[in-house]
């Protein structure tokens, strides 16, 4: 591919910020929710990611403006964590990956 193109590609740069370990699981489980979800919740959701990583992918979606982290003044402390906008219009490529994944489903997956 030609430097000037892959330079500022959209697709290699939406690669990039959602293709981390993780990503796309906690993005899911907060689209499917019908509220904020706490850490525990999003935990239970991606069963396989360490609280270390689950904290670190958070950061870095936050970071990144497609969650929002929303501190509680209670004791104990309530963290919840939500969508932005623009991680809310991330919902079509979803619904695509699962209807592509439907209709491709003797394809192996590894």
């Amino acid at each position: 591919m030609n430097d000037t193109i892959a330079e500022n590609c959209p697709v290699e740069e939406t690669i990039e910020l959602l293709g981390r370990r993780y990503t796309l699981l906690i993005l899911r489980a907060l689209l499917y929710a019908d509220a904020p979800l706490r850490f525990g919740e999003l935990k239970r959701d991606v069963s396989s990611v360490s609280q270390k990583t689950l904290t670190r992918s958070l950061r870095q979606l936050e970071q990144s403006g497609l969650v929002t982290r929303t501190v509680y003044a209670e004791v104990p402390p309530r963290v919840e964590y939500a969508l932005t906008e623009a991680g809310r219009e991330l919902m079509p490529v979803f619904l695509a990956m699962r209807d592509w994944r439907e209709r491709h489903g003797s394809l192996s997956v590894g």
